[in-house]
């Protein structure tokens, strides 16, 4: 008989919102390539999205051993709480950890929690290395001292966006993409996701924004605020051509209905203007203020140095996120490389 799974063991992935023990960060090394001359930049502004993390809960970072001192240095320069911070000999290649690092589920009867482990390829096999990245769920599982269950696909976290009630909103211009799991079909890729993280159904959109090197990951497009409430990417320039993606995905939206039946009420954010960097491999940065991460009593949101529309957004989220305070973290470092605040963290339930 094949071992019981995930869901039948009673494990669940919590949402986003719920109780956190930590959020996991893999520290920039320089050696993936990313960022040619501006990693300085780049740790720096990790080492404040560190120290940040670090006043609601604690920050812990895969790294090789041998950066540990530098690291540390780096976050007591920004200011980190002390003892807040914890720093494991986790070897990576890349920055990501949303995509590599561990999926955390939990069992809601004992609180137990576990890891479940998918394969990373590098996004179809567009970047490399990515062997030690594909290692670090195990290693956290190890150093933790929890079970970990294989999920037997490749599954970036950034490409599911999750509520309480076991609805999975993704994007079929990943999960379809056949540069990801060519064997699976549709009908596959849902029951083993619902099987490994305990969840009910998957609500699929169709592609993400420009520049996305990921292929069109969620994380960018559309995200749960609580259990009844979805906040989306919009442009309003129907000479870009995220007008229509994104349009299109709204009107997706439209059909998605809560276990109850009911409509939620869908928020919509506009983009920053494009983003350009003259002479940088994407014309475009796949900029967008939905790639916020929520911790316990504050939620991170990427800002882009434009004045209004960064206003306008953290304006928004502040009324959505009543009661967690709005900290901006100026993100164009990161974005340069195709990610912002999500793509780089991964949360792990108290």
């Amino acid at each position: 008989m094949p071992d019981p799974t995930p869901k039948e063991l009673g494990y669940r992935m919590p949402a986003e919102w719920a109780p956190q023990e930590a959020v996991w960060l893999s520290w920039p090394s320089g050696g993936s390539g990313c960022w040619p001359g501006s990693i300085d930049k780049v740790e720096a502004v990790f080492a404040e999205i560190a120290a940040a993390i670090s006043r609601y809960e604690p920050v812990r970072i895969n790294a090789p051993a041998s950066r540990h001192p530098e690291i540390r240095r780096q976050l007591l320069v920004a200011g980190t709480a002390e003892g807040r911070a914890e720093l494991f000999d986790h070897p990576n290649d890349d920055v990501w950890c949303r995509d590599h690092g561990p999926l955390f589920v939990k069992r809601p009867g004992d609180g137990a929690l576990a890891v479940t482990d998918w394969g990373f390829n590098g996004w179809g096999g567009k970047f490399g290395p990515c062997g030690q990245d594909d290692r670090i769920p195990a290693l956290v599982a190890d150093a933790l001292g929890l079970p970990r269950f294989e999920g037997g696909m490749v599954l970036e976290g950034g490409s599911i966006e999750q509520n309480s009630l076991g609805q999975v909103l993704t994007t079929e211009a990943v999960l379809l993409n056949p540069n990801r799991n060519p064997e699976l079909s549709r009908s596959e890729i849902e029951e083993r996701i619902c099987a490994v993280l305990g969840v009910e159904e998957l609500f699929w959109l169709g592609a993400g924004i420009e520049g996305d090197d990921t292929d069109g990951h969620i994380d960018d497009i559309a995200r749960f605020i609580d259990d009844g409430t979805i906040v989306v990417s919009r442009e309003r320039d129907s000479k870009s051509p995220n007008h229509r993606v994104l349009a299109e995905n709204r009107e997706r939206l439209a059909d998605f209905r809560l276990p109850d039946g009911s409509r939620p009420e869908i928020v919509e954010i506009d983009l920053p203007e494009a983003c350009e960097v003259p002479g940088w491999r994407l014309p475009v940065l796949p900029a967008s203020y939905v790639n916020f991460l929520i911790l316990n009593g504050a939620v991170l949101v990427p800002v882009f140095g434009q004045t209004k529309r960064d206003r306008e957004a953290v304006g928004v989220l502040g009324e959505l996120f009543r009661g967690r305070e709005i900290v901006p973290i100026n993100a164009i470092e990161i974005v340069k490389e195709g990610g912002a605040i999500h793509c780089i963290s991964q949360q792990q339930p108290a």
